[in-house]
């Protein structure tokens, strides 16, 4: 063993890597994204790692492994386990053969979600086992543990870390390379009872999987995961505890400090639920305070066992209205929360008084190429009856004013079909669906399908700035290039379009403002489903060759530049528009609609060794 300073989410990838993973797969999704990049970092030769074209697909590829004796590593975030919930479902019913985990990462808050859904309730839905990690070196320890549990009982099995638990770093202990598992898998054997899901053997596998979670909830109690403080016998007179999971037991066990012991039952196996240890956790108590994040998990655990026990208990939390009942906890919430439950003060050091930080809106980065796509698409279109649905991706903030041209955005994908139903409820309404290259491959192709088949009109725009930028810049089939290092065929997004059976498909240079207008004008004209694909890469792919300058002379202070597009590199002063060379990409867009002519790209000076 060795320390290492890590990231939450490289503890554990490197928590899978020493437990013999033999497959890891999944989409890009904050903040879950560094656990696969991390193993394809520090993988071994016989494990095969993919970004997969979407959560459900990377679900069933690594049940295909798991079945054939692999241990696989699936990776998501919590939007993630929707799309992967059709596969799991089933998966759960049928069994697997090699460890199967399934990483979920939750996003209290939520910081960079839609929901703030949490996986410990999926986990109860589904019957699959979750384990909670309230620190990095839990989440590293509960890999070998969750690939172990996995295989003795044939199912998948949940490792649920949060946004703080896996952004956060600390140092951890962890395996040296001699000890790392080695796992072999056996390969896939035919048995069509076992692997074809049939009506008769799930109703056989649903009751062997109730009898199995009835099990755990009591081998789970003995587990090092789930614990009681103090661990002796001490403190028989105190009718008050705390229970808590996740980052928020992390957080009771500050607050103890500062407010002094009192009884805390830790939760790291929401599901099943450690039964027999929890009731020894109840027993003479008359009042508990329960401390998690996003839903009631264990406090409706806790309330179900005082009824089931006729416990003389009262649960207190989030059901109560003594805890917040959404986002994120953090220190001082769960201190002040658990003193006013003990009756005592906060303590500590008073909070200083922190003057309020500045408001920063998140906004396109300079020379972003979705600016130019946007701006031409409302020029085009100026004047007219249209809705303009959004997408999931760096793309939203195209929302923000002054570009104003995100009318919805759902889920991944969404745009399209939102487009189609209003089409069908408003046929007078111009309609657009923008789409990213990488969620064009994810989730958007059945809804063009759809709306080719039901007759649709809408105009289809994929924003293709050649990678997966919102996550982290990963590979998709477009790019050409695997998370595994090979250079396959890049998928073409306009073959693809034109297989589906649309006539009308156009690509064009945003940062060419003219013909982008022209192109829009074109194609929205055409009746049923078309498309535009604005094709430019994202500056953190392509680095700009120059930067535009500001004649001041020239410069009339219209601020048609500033107004008109938002670009973050502008700026007005003394009367004047004002570039900072610092952020400027020299993407061109300013100069094009500059009405005196007064920016254009500066010449670099000619270097001297």
């Amino acid at each position: 063993m060795h320390k290492e300073f890590l990231m939450g989410n490289e503890a554990i990838a490197m928590g899978a890597v020493a437990a013999g993973v033999n497959l890891v797969c999944g989409y890009p999704g904050t903040p879950s994204t560094e656990v696969l990049e991390t193993v394809a970092k520090h993988r071994p030769a016989d494990c095969y790692v993919e970004w997969s074209i979407n959560e459900k697909t990377a679900m069933e590829v690594a049940a295909g492994a798991a079945y054939a004796g692999s241990r696989v590593l699936v990776t998501m975030k919590q939007m993630g386990l929707n799309v992967a919930s059709d596969p799991l479902m089933c998966v759960e019913y049928v069994g697997v053969k090699g460890g199967m985990v399934v990483l979920v990462a939750d996003d209290p808050g939520p910081i960079s979600s839609q929901t703030e859904q949490d996986t410990r309730s999926f986990a109860r839905f589904s019957k699959v086992p979750c384990f909670d990690p309230s620190t990095a070196q839990e989440a590293y320890d509960m890999m070998e543990e969750a690939f172990a549990l996995s295989e003795q009982y044939g199912t998948p099995v949940f490792v649920r870390p949060t946004t703080r638990v896996s952004h956060g770093y600390a140092s951890i202990d962890v395996k040296d390379a001699e000890e790392y598992r080695t796992h072999k898998a056996e390969g896939f054997i035919k048995d069509t009872k076992k692997w074809v899901i049939f009506p008769r053997a799930s109703f056989l596998n649903h009751q062997r999987i109730e009898a199995r979670n009835a099990q755990l909830t009591q081998e789970l109690s003995a587990s090092g995961f789930n614990g009681i403080l103090p661990e002796s016998g001490e403190m028989a007179d105190v009718r008050k505890g705390l229970a808590a999971g996740g980052i928020s037991y992390t957080y009771a066990l500050e607050a103890r400090k500062a407010l002094g012991s009192t009884r805390l039952l830790k939760v790291g196996t929401p599901f099943p639920f450690p039964e027999e240890l929890a009731l020894q956790f109840l027993d003479g108590l008359d009042e508990v305070l329960c401390l998690e994040e996003l839903d009631p998990v264990i406090e409706r655990e806790l309330i179900y066992l005082c009824g089931k026990h006729h416990l003389n208990v009262k649960i207190r939390g989030k059901l109560t209205g003594d805890v917040q009942a959404a986002g994120e906890n953090t220190v001082d919430s769960v201190k002040t929360a658990a003193a006013s439950f003990l009756g005592l003060a906060a303590g500590g050091q008073e909070a200083l008084e922190l003057p309020p930080l500045p408001v920063r809106p998140p906004v396109l980065c300079a020379g972003c190429p979705h600016r130019a796509s946007f701006y031409a698409v409302k020029q085009a279109m100026k004047g007219k009856k249209t809705i303009y649905c959004g997408d999931i991706g760096c793309y939203t903030l195209g929302n923000a004013m002054p570009l104003d041209m995100v009318d919805t955005c759902l889920c991944m994908g969404a745009g399209l079909g939102i487009a189609q139903g209003v089409f069908h409820t408003e046929p007078d309404t111009s309609c657009f669906a923008f789409v990213g290259d990488s969620t064009f491959f994810a989730s958007a192709i059945p809804s063009v399908i759809n709306g080719v088949f039901n007759q649709a009109d809408f105009t289809l725009v994929v924003l293709d700035n050649s990678t997966t930028a919102m996550t982290g810049h990963q590979p998709h089939p477009g790019t050409g290039r695997t998370m595994m290092g090979e250079n396959v065929p890049a998928i073409s997004i306009e073959s693809v379009l034109k297989g589906i059976g649309l006539t009308c498909v156009e690509t064009v240079d945003p940062l060419d403002h003219e013909a982008a207008v022209a192109c829009v004008q074109t194609v929205a004209a055409q009746k049923g489903v078309k498309a535009i694909i604005f094709r430019s890469p994202c500056i953190a792919v392509s680095k700009p060759a120059g930067k535009c300058g500001v004649d001041p002379d020239a410069c009339i202070g219209c601020r048609t530049c500033i107004d008109e597009i938002g670009c973050p590199a502008l700026s007005f002063a003394d009367g004047r528009a004002v570039i900072d060379e610092g952020q400027c990409t020299g993407c061109g867009l300013c100069s094009q609609l500059c009405p005196a002519g007064a920016i254009a790209p500066v010449r670099k000076e000619a270097r001297h060794e």
